[in-house]
């Protein structure tokens, strides 16, 4: 008989212990799915990983500039930061912060409402072009296929490169590209 009591102590004593690890792992799983729903409402794609392996990509290059934050904020604003992150490759046209100032009063700040995100898109893809080429071999074209589907012409003076008007002033690789600092923002025809 106190073999039998001891096993139904020990078995409920086993129940109980039970009950409370099945309510951990339950609370546990609930607290998981709050997370998990609460994660989902952050932007998602490739760009939002962190990888401190891979050669930085045209983005990185560009977020890690102090001139370009107004082109950070626009190509945030257009929701375009994944297209910056793929593998490419992708020369991009960088139009520097003094660059977006010389636009007209008012531009900028009319781009980056929600109601112009895709006008705002486009202007960017305005300056992205297919390929990895060198300001050097860039003075090669008489024009380059931007990613907006119009062109834009390439044009030589003297040392300097010009791509819509724009100047090269400097060249950074890119682990899928290469970012080309440009002096002007590359306005498309249409």
């Amino acid at each position: 008989m106190k073999t039998t009591i001891k096993i139904v102590c020990l078995f409920s004593l086993i129940l109980l212990v039970g009950c409370k690890d099945s309510e951990k792992q339950a609370s546990d799983s609930t607290s998981t799915e709050a997370t998990t729903t609460t994660t989902n409402t952050e932007k998602q794609g490739q760009a939002f990983l962190k990888d401190d392996e891979a050669k930085p990509t045209v983005l990185d290059i560009a977020i890690g500039s102090p001139d370009h934050t107004t082109l950070v904020a626009a190509v945030q604003a257009a929701e375009l930061e994944n297209v910056l992150v793929n593998t490419g490759p992708l020369m991009v046209f960088a139009p520097t912060n003094a660059a977006f100032d010389a636009l007209p009063e008012g531009t900028v700040e009319d781009l980056l409402k929600p109601e112009n995100k895709d006008r705002l898109a486009y202007i960017l893809k305005h300056h992205v072009t297919p390929g990895n080429y060198a300001k050097d071999f860039i003075k090669k074209f008489p024009s380059l296929g931007q990613a907006s589907n119009e062109n834009i012409v390439v044009e030589v003076k003297g040392e300097d490169v010009y791509v819509g008007g724009a100047k090269i002033l400097a060249s950074v690789p890119a682990g899928n590209g290469i970012v080309h600092v440009v002096d002007a923002v590359i306005l498309p025809k249409n």
